[in-house]
C-alpha cells in the first residue's frame, strides 16, 4: 500500500485469498462429506474451481473496461437497461441489496467458525450445561458464551477498521500470509498421514433428509452451492478497484488469488478425507483440528487452531470491510440511501459499517439456539444464494459488451475470447442457481430476504424528489 492509502497488488491478492480462505476451509470438509462421496467432493471442487476462474476473468475484464463502475458485481445490474429508467434503478438496487445481505450474513459464518475453533483452547464454549430455561427454550452455557465471543470479534474488528484502511489492510495481509503458510504445512503433514481406506468407497450413493438416494452427478450438483461459498469473495479486489494503485492489479490479484485458493482447497479437502473416516468427518465440529490431532496429537491441534484463529480474524477484517464498502459504492451510484455515503476522517464508510455490523449482530443470535455447524450451514446457503444473482449479472453484462463491441477495438480476437469466457461464466452461474434453489426452504427464505429490500426502495426513489423540492423552495 502506498503513502496515499492506495491498495497494491499483494494487498489486493491478500484480500481475495483472505476473504475466500475463511470459514469454508475449516467447516466445509464436514458439510461436503455429508453431501457427497469422496469422488463427488473432488468433482465439486474441480467443477466449481473452473467456474469461479471464469467468473474471476469476467471480474478482471470488467474492472479494466469499466473502471468507473466500481463497488462490486451488483453494480452492473443497472447497466443492463436504459440509463435512468425504472428497470435500471430497480435492478441495480435489488442486486445491490441482495449482495449486501449476503456479505454481512456471510461474515457471520466466519465469526461463528472462529468461536468453534476457539473451543480448542476453551472447551467450555461447547458446554451443554443449562444456563437458563424460559418455557420450552433452554439456553446452554456454550451457546451463551459463543454468542459473547462472536459479538466481541464483530465489534472489535469494527473499531480496528475505523482506525484506517492502511492498518486494516496490513493486518489482513499478515493474517493471510500466516494462514497460507499454515495450510501448506498442514498439506505436508496430511500427505504422510493419508490413508486410502478412509476414502473408500470412493464412489457411493448419498441419501438426503427425505430419504432419496442420489448418485455421483447428483452429489456434485448437491455440493455445488457449498463449494461456491468457499470462493465467495473472489470479487474482493474488484470491489476495491477505485482504491487500487493500478487497475490492472485488480485482474491479476483476482486470478492469482483464485489459483492459490483452489490449490489450498483441493489439497486440504482431499487430505482431510484421507485422515478421518467418513463417519468421523461428518460428525466433526472442527474437522481440520480433529484430522491433525490423529497425527500430531493435541499439540498439533492447538497449533492449527491458533493458525485458524489468526486466519479467521483476517477474514473477518476483509468481510467487514466489504460489508461497509458495498452500500457505500451503491449509494455513490444512486442505488442506496445517500446516508451510506457518509465517511469518517479516514475516508471509511462509517454509516455503512455501523448498519452492516448491526444487522450482522442479528444473525449472530442464531448461535444461541443451534450448534456452530448448524448455524454455519444455514448462513452459507443464504449468503451464497445472495451472491449468485450478482455473479450471473456480471457475466451477462460482459456478454453485452462483447455483443455490442462497447470498449472493444476492431480486433476480434479479444472479443471472441471474452465472449467464450462470459458464456461459460453465465452457464455456470445458471447451473448453480438451479442447484441452490432446489431446496424450497432455503429458496423461500432467500427470496424473503431479497424481497425485503422493496420496503427501502421507495425511500431511495423519494430522495431525488426531496432534493428537487428543496431547490424549488430555495
Amino acid at each position: 500500500m502506498n503513502q496515499n492509502g492506495k491498495l497494491g497488488f499483494w494487498v489486493l491478492t491478500s484480500l481475495v485469498v483472505g476473504n475466500m480462505v475463511g470459514s469454508g476451509i475449516f467447516m466445509l470438509p464436514r458439510s461436503l462429506s455429508e453431501a457427497a462421496s469422496p469422488a463427488g467432493v473432488l468433482g465439486a471442487w474441480l467443477f466449481t474451481g473452473l467456474g469461479v476462474l471464469m467468473l474471476a476473468l469476467v471480474f478482471g475484464n470488467l474492472a479494466i473496461r469499466k473502471p468507473h463502475l466500481s463497488g462490486g458485481p451488483q453494480i452492473y445490474a443497472k447497466e443492463l437497461f436504459k440509463k435512468g429508467s425504472k428497470a435500471s434503478n430497480l435492478s441495480g438496487f435489488m442486486s445491490s441489496w441482495g449482495y449486501w445481505v449476503g456479505t454481512f450474513a456471510g461474515n457471520v459464518a466466519i465469526i461463528t467458525t472462529f468461536a468453534g475453533y476457539l473451543s480448542t483452547f476453551f472447551p467450555i464454549l461447547t458446554s451443554q450445561a443449562e444456563l437458563l430455561k424460559i418455557g420450552t427454550f433452554s439456553l446452554k452455557v456454550g451457546n451463551a458464551l459463543t454468542f459473547v465471543v462472536c459479538t466481541i470479534l464483530l465489534w472489535g474488528t469494527h473499531f480496528i477498521i475505523l482506525r484506517g484502511l492502511d492498518s486494516a489492510g496490513k493486518l489482513n495481509f499478515l493474517a493471510t500470509a500466516t494462514k497460507v503458510i499454515g495450510f501448506f504445512l498442514f498439506i505436508v503433514v496430511g500427505i504422510f498421514a493419508f490413508s486410502k481406506t478412509n476414502i473408500l468407497p470412493f464412489v457411493a450413493p448419498r441419501v438426503d433428509e427425505a430419504g432419496q438416494s442420489f448418485g455421483l452427478f447428483g452429489q456434485i450438483n448437491h455440493a455445488a452451492v457449498a463449494t461456491l461459498w468457499a470462493f465467495c469473495g473472489v470479487e474482493s479486489a474488484m470491489i476495491f478497484a477505485s482504491r487500487a494503485k493500478k487497475t490492472i492489479d485488480v485482474k491479476r490479484a483476482t486470478i492469482v488469488g483464485v489459483l492459490i485458493t483452489l490449490a489450498i482447497y483441493v489439497g486440504i479437502s482431499v487430505l482431510v478425507m484421507g485422515m478421518l473416516s467418513q463417519d468421523t468427518l461428518i460428525a466433526s465440529e472442527k474437522p481440520l483440528i480433529d484430522a491433525i490431532e490423529t497425527v500430531l496429537g493435541p499439540i498439533g491441534g492447538k497449533f492449527l487452531a491458533a493458525v485458524g484463529l489468526i486466519s479467521l480474524i483476517g477474514s473477518t477484517i476483509g468481510w467487514v470491510l466489504l460489508a461497509g464498502e458495498i452500500p457505500y459504492q451503491a449509494a455513490k451510484q444512486g442505488l442506496f440511501l445517500k446516508a451510506f455515503e457518509k465517511t469518517n476522517s479516514k475516508g471509511l464508510p462509517i454509516f455503512g459499517l455501523n448498519v452492516s455490523n448491526g444487522l450482522a449482530q442479528l444473525f449472530i443470535f442464531s448461535t444461541i439456539s443451534s450448534s456452530i455447524s448448524a448455524a454455519f450451514d444455514f448462513v452459507i446457503y443464504i449468503a451464497t444464494l445472495s451472491f449468485l444473482v450478482p455473479y450471473f449479472i456480471s457475466s451477462v453484462f460482459q456478454l453485452k459488451l462483447v455483443l455490442t463491441g462497447d470498449t472493444y477495438s476492431k480486433m476480434m480476437k479479444d472479443r471472441w475470447i471474452d465472449g467464450i469466457v462470459a458464456t461459460l461464466a453465465t452457464a455456470y452461474s445458471i447451473w448453480v442457481i438451479i442447484a441452490g434453489t432446489s431446496d424450497l426452504k432455503t429458496f423461500t427464505f432467500g427470496m424473503v430476504l431479497l424481497g425485503s429490500g422493496i420496503v427501502f426502495y421507495k425511500h431511495i426513489l423519494a430522495e431525488p424528489k426531496a432534493k428537487q423540492a428543496s431547490k424549488i423552495i430555495a
